[in-house]
Formats: structure tokens, sequence, C-alpha cells
């Protein structure tokens, strides 16, 4: 009974030692935003008030994206967010998400991770998990994202690529700078993003990884449904919800929400629900 008893408490010691494991959730914005936008919107309050701990940022240096902490501790329930140059193919932004992942995997080597994308950054997320789910994400969370593309990203591009009958010329550029400003810049920068975000046709990348076999995880979708509007003012609510993504129509659970396009603290609150039922 004595040698029992020493190894029970033995045992016992080793379970108390252990440090308790987090869930992790990673926070990846959207076009023209960056990751200050979970803190400006309320979301990190909201989800803070509910037990989910500020763990930093992961930003790009030139030694890779690297982590920034927060305030967070090493147990409990801990949110990452991600730092991305919105203006870039989706492509490259998936490749820094995908350093970002492999760190944070290796600093929590055996908890759950749930990604939550809002806008591009649902893409982007989702074209993080193509591959055989490197990185083990447990479940994709996304909020506004066009799945399908999004017209708007039409409408973009042709105020970067038309060319008016009186100033057919190069000199167009100068005229669209005058007028449009900072605006005009930015959406010639993200030229690339913005054909990704094309709506889906046969040859664009949308189209391409709606073929592609995704992991066995659980999806969510979060759909935007704002008055006299089928979605929001820049995403269709057909393109936000994944069940009209061919490989996973009748995977995702769709929520819908009565709001404008952006983040919003309510977006917070519903996080946190949904990562109450994963468990």
């Amino acid at each position: 009974m004595k040698l029992r008893a020493i190894i029970l408490f033995g045992l016992l010691s080793i379970f108390m030692l252990r440090p308790a494991l987090a869930d992790v959730l990673v926070l990846v914005h959207g076009y023209a935003s960056n990751a200050e936008t979970w803190e400006l919107s309320g979301v990190n309050s909201a989800l803070q008030s509910r037990g989910w701990q500020r763990g930093g940022i992961y930003a790009l240096t030139p030694a890779g994206m690297q982590h920034i902490p927060g305030p967070a501790t090493s147990a409990g329930k801990i949110t990452y967010r991600i730092n991305l140059p919105a203006e870039a193919p989706l492509l490259l932004q998936r490749d820094l998400l995908g350093d970002a992942l492999y760190r944070i995997r290796q600093r929590h080597p055996d908890e759950k991770i749930v990604l939550a994308g809002h806008y591009a950054g649902g893409v982007v997320a989702r074209l993080g998990l193509l591959g055989g789910n490197p990185y083990n994400v447990s479940a994709l969370i996304t909020i506004a994202a066009p799945h399908l593309g999004t017209t708007r990203a039409v409408q973009a591009l042709d105020i970067v690529e038309s060319k008016p009958f009186f100033c057919p010329g190069p000199g167009i550029d100068m005229l669209k700078t005058a007028f449009g400003g900072n605006g005009y810049n930015y959406l010639k920068y993200s030229r690339g993003v913005l054909i990704d975000l094309l709506p889906t046709t046969p040859g664009s990348l949308v189209f391409w990884m709606n073929q592609q076999p995704h992991p066995d995880i659980k999806y969510y979708a979060v759909i935007r449904q704002t008055p006299f509007a089928m979605g929001d003012e820049l995403v269709p609510a057909w393109s936000q919800d994944m069940n009209n993504v061919p490989v996973l129509r009748g995977h995702a659970k769709v929520y819908t929400t009565t709001a404008g396009h952006s983040l919003n603290p309510g977006d917070g609150a519903l996080l946190a629900e949904i990562l109450a039922t994963l468990g």
C-alpha cells in the first residue's frame, strides 16, 4: 500500500507540474487592414472578457514572421494576431501566415489551433489549410470572406486599369493620382490581390482552391446580412457561405449577423461562442 501511495503521489506531482494546455486562436485580418483591426474593432476586448488572453502579434521582419509578445500567460486560452501585407497577392500572404503558424505550432505543440479570418483574411486562412493541413489546425472560422470572389474587385481593377479617351496614354496615372490620392495608389499597389479576389472563373485563384481537397476539420462561416442587400457592402452573402465551395458543400455551419462589413465587438462574442462549442 505504501509503494502504491508513493507511485500515485509521483504521478500526481508530474501531472500538476505540467503546464496547462492552451487553446489557441489565430486572427487573420483582411484587405486594406492590419492586425490592429482586431483591437480597434473591440473584438479582442470581447474575447478577453470571455477568457481569451492576448498573446501578441506575429509580424514580418527580415528574419521572417516574428512574435511580439502580449500580456498573456503560458496557460489558458490565447489569441495571436497575424500582421500581413494586405495589398500582396493571396499566395504570398498564405506563405507568411504559414511561417507564423509554424512558429505558433512550435510554441504550442500539443494545443488546439483555430484560425479565424475576416474578409480576404478568411480566404488566406483557408489557403493555409491546403496541402494536408500542415499545421494541424482544428477549425476555420471566416467572417464576411469572399470564398467565391467579389465584384468589388472588378470595380477596383476598372479604376486602376481604365484609360479614358481624353487621356489614353501613361499620363492617366498622374491624373488618377492627382484626383484619387492615396486611395488610388493603394488600389494600384493592390492589383495582385484584387485579381485573386475576382469572382470565381476557370483559371482564377479562388476557382482553383475551391476544387482542392480540404482537411476534415470544422468549418464556420459568419455571413453578413445588411438591410436591403443580400450580403454586405463588399461581399455578397452567397460568396461568404463556405457551403457554396464545391468541396465543402454541407460541411460548414453558418451564422448570419445583421451588420456591415467591418468587424465589431459582437464578432468577438460570436467567436467565443463558436469556440466554446469545439470542446
